[in-house]
Formats: C-alpha cells, structure tokens, sequence
C-alpha cells in the first residue's frame, strides 16, 4: 500500500493556485497578528532584536572582554536571541554555504525526491515537509532538507545532496566553523553565570556528544501570505541555535508581548538561546518564542543548525550555582528526550482543549 505523500509546498506553490488549502490557514486567534512582512520589517519605533560583537570576545584586555562578554549576558537573559557580527566567519564561507543550499533546492522537485525522508520509519534526515502531528492537522508553508553536520564521525553522508558537487565540502566546513564559534559563545555564557570557562560546553556533552544538526528551510512564495506560517510559533529545543539567511525577512520575536520582526543584518549570524541553555541556567538566560512569516514576492531561505545535547546520556536541570533559597529551580531534571516528549504532550494537551 502506497502511504500518502503530502505535497511539497513547494509544488503547491507553483502550481499556480490563488487560495491555499486550509490545512495552511491559521486560526483566527493567530491571524490577527500576521501581517505584511515587509510592512513589519520596516518598523523603527518599538523595540529591536540586539546585535552583539563578539570580536573582543576573546581580548587580551580584561576589561574590553569583560565588556563583550556583559553586551551578550544582557541579550541573553533579556532577549535569549541576537544578531552575532565580528564572529570569526569569513563572509566567503558563509556565501558559499548559502550557494549550494541555493542549487539543491533549485533541483527539479522529483532530484529532490531521492534524498526523501521517511518520518514513519524515523528517518528524519533528508528532504521533507512538515506532516500534520497534532491534533488541529495544521501544516506549515516550507519545506526543509534536514541533516547532521556535526560531529563528522556520526554523519550520513549517504544522504547528503551530490549535486552540487562540492555540498558535502562547504557545509562541513561551515559545521567545524560553527563548532568552534559554540564553543566561543558557551564559555562566555559560563563566565556570565559565574561558572568555570568550561562549565556549560561539559554540561551540553562536549566535543564528542554535542551534535550539530542542520535544517535549511525553504519557504516558497505564497499567494496569501496573511492567512499561513512558514514556521509555528516555537521554543527552540537545543542549547544554541545559529541562523544563515538569504536576506529575505521572516523571522518574529514574541518579546514582551508583542510579534517583533527581525531586520537582515549583513554578514551577521543570528542567534537563539535554546531550552536546553535556559535549564541550565535556572531560567536566566532565555528561550524566546518565534515564528516564521512568508510572503508573495520572494522564496526564504535559512539555515538553522541546532547544537544538541544527546538524548539520553545527560539530565538537564538547573545547575546548583542557578539555584538558591530565593531562587528554586524552575524545571524538573529531564532528559533532553523527555524535554521534547513532554513539550509534544503539552502541545497536545493545548490543541485538545481548544
């Protein structure tokens, strides 16, 4: 028996339809707050997501550190998302990165089809689109190529785009770029809560368990952008998550509660603290909730690369120094696999109840 594909948004897109189908229309609840994007993105009053320098992160002046390293505690417990600028990498490779994304996804969709995922069987890397998992069958307008890019001795890379040829090279050297750069952020973010430079990086399963794990996202251009999400509103599960863009707008920020609409900032890398972050640090630093919004004009492409803890092999909950008499810890331990298990449940238990 044949299962039932799902439909790439991207064929949907194409195909020429005015009115998308109503698995794709949010409800009306969430409608009221999407609007244009490049209405939003234009915005100047009203708060904006922080950018952060990190190239005196590493000084060899204490105090010129000290003060980087306080720029980035600030965004980190206030916002928990920041555009990185001065990050260590080249701007060359983060264009050909973004390039070969580019050519695979501009392959013929049955090119892409050869690189299928396969949910059901747990087959998540690959090609894919979002299938309806709740209760609600919502679906979302994207799809993805999903893929772990680090660390290099527990690739597939069997899987991994042939074309274009030099994919596998770029990515991989992106990925070993982007290893060093966590490490970077997860020691200073040790120093801001007064722990040892190494603290966080050990807690998150250190060279050997943190995994790297890929997702460009492809959002195509949608005939009404006001009635869908390309992504949900979310927490990011990992420790950190770094984000490359074609400098097309999309990504919201639910910041003090209000949608914020992140600028494209040049040569930047964007930055999410994840859950995994926020129990270490007994809720100090955050995980902010964000969506994805599209448009008519113009495809989005992005690629996020989550840094995970292993599954099963850690308990995360707040570290003992986060914890005090007036300050008791705000997440029970979990393992990163029952965090996710029990934020499913929750989501479940959400869609049931409306």
């Amino acid at each position: 028996m044949m299962t039932s594909v799902a439909p790439r948004v991207e064929s949907l897109a194409s195909s020429g339809i005015q009115s998308i189908p109503k698995e794709y229309i949010r409800p009306q609840e969430e409608l009221t707050s999407i609007g244009n994007v490049f209405e939003e993105v234009q915005k100047e009053e009203g708060p904006q997501v922080p950018t952060i320098d990190l190239k005196e992160i590493e000084s060899e002046d204490k105090e010129v550190r000290e003060r980087c390293r306080l720029e980035l505690k600030k965004a980190a417990m206030d916002w928990g998302v920041m555009h990185l600028v001065n990050h260590g990498i080249s701007e060359e490779l983060m264009d050909r990165v973004r390039e070969v994304g580019q050519k695979f996804f501009q392959l013929p969709i049955e090119e892409k089809e050869k690189y299928a995922n396969d949910q059901g069987s747990g087959m998540i890397q690959g090609y894919g689109s979002k299938l309806a998992n709740n209760a609600s069958g919502q679906l979302e307008w994207e799809d993805y190529f999903f893929h772990l890019v680090y660390p290099e001795d527990k690739r597939d890379l069997s899987i991994w785009p042939k074309t274009p040829t030099d994919y596998t090279e770029i990515t991989s050297a992106y990925a070993r770029q982007l290893r060093g750069l966590a490490s970077k952020i997860l020691s200073a973010l040790s120093l801001c809560l007064g722990l040892e430079q190494g603290r966080l990086e050990k807690e998150v399963g250190g060279l050997e368990q943190l995994l790297l794990q890929m997702k460009i996202n492809y959002y195509p251009k949608c005939p009404q952008p006001e009635l869908a999400l390309g992504v949900e509103a979310h927490t990011d599960v990992s420790a950190l998550t770094f984000i490359l863009h074609n400098m097309v707008p999309g990504l919201q920020l639910f910041y003090q509660g209000k949608w914020v609409t992140a600028k494209c900032v040049p040569n930047s890398i964007i930055m999410h603290i994840g859950d995994t972050i926020e129990i270490l640090s007994n809720g100090k630093f955050k995980s902010i909730l964000h969506r994805g919004l599209v448009n008519k004009e113009k495809v989005r492409i992005s690629w996020a690369v989550f840094c995970e803890p292993p599954k099963d092999k850690i308990i995360l909950k707040p570290l003992p120094e986060t914890v005090s008499e007036t300050e008791p810890p705000l997440f029970p331990p979990r393992t990163f696999a029952q965090h996710i298990e029990h934020k499913l449940f929750r989501k479940t238990q959400d869609a049931l109840s409306k």
